[in-house]
């Protein structure tokens, strides 16, 4: 297995995408309790095929349900050898959504999502708005409902944290994206 799929390395990677964009820029102010308590877990995937991945969806699901929240706050899924192509990823979305739905756990789970490539609806792809979702490499956030309702509530003004999120991207001069975002330039 090459270093650049190499579990620690990929963990790694993500792990400093979290403490440097994330939480660093303060993209996500629900981000950085769960990362100082260490329970965020990090898993890798490397399947090739949707329906491994779909299948590792399904474990890591069951993972946070078999472990309180106090141990494993969330999961990151982080997928290796599948989706290069954002809009691939996109599609695959519905896909995962209807595990959840299959699997009865709407409203016990929900996926975010991140791309080194994400690009929002009707913006353009080299928007700096769109790095609020931008991340080294494919992501499939779960999150436990009942966490994302507790956040919500514990926060002032939750419906403007993308606005200003975008805002604060757009702010940066094309050099701070570069260094914020180095892999983005791989995509391009």
């Amino acid at each position: 297995m090459s270093e650049q799929h190499n579990d620690e390395v990929v963990q790694q990677r993500v792990a400093a995408w979290l403490d440097e964009v994330v939480v660093g820029m303060g993209l996500c102010p629900f981000a950085s309790q769960p990362r100082d308590r260490g329970t965020i877990r990090i898993s890798v995937c490397h399947a090739d095929k949707p329906e491994e991945i779909l299948e590792t969806l399904y474990v890591e699901c069951t993972y946070l349900l078999d472990h309180p929240p106090e141990k494993v706050e969330t999961t990151l899924l982080v997928l290796t050898k599948q989706f290069a192509d954002f809009y691939d990823f996109n599609d695959f979305l519905g896909l995962a959504e209807g595990l959840i739905e299959r699997c009865g756990w709407e409203g016990v789970f929900q996926i975010a999502s991140f791309h080194p490539g994400y690009c929002f609806a009707d913006v353009a792809e080299g928007d700096p708005g769109n790095y609020t979702n931008r991340a080294p490499l494919p992501i499939l956030h779960i999150l436990r409902e009942d966490s994302v309702a507790a956040a919500v509530d514990s926060f002032d003004d939750v419906d403007e944290i993308p606005e200003r999120n975008i805002g604060r991207l757009r702010g940066l001069t094309a050099e701070e994206l570069r260094d914020r975002f180095p892999w983005v330039l791989a995509q391009d």
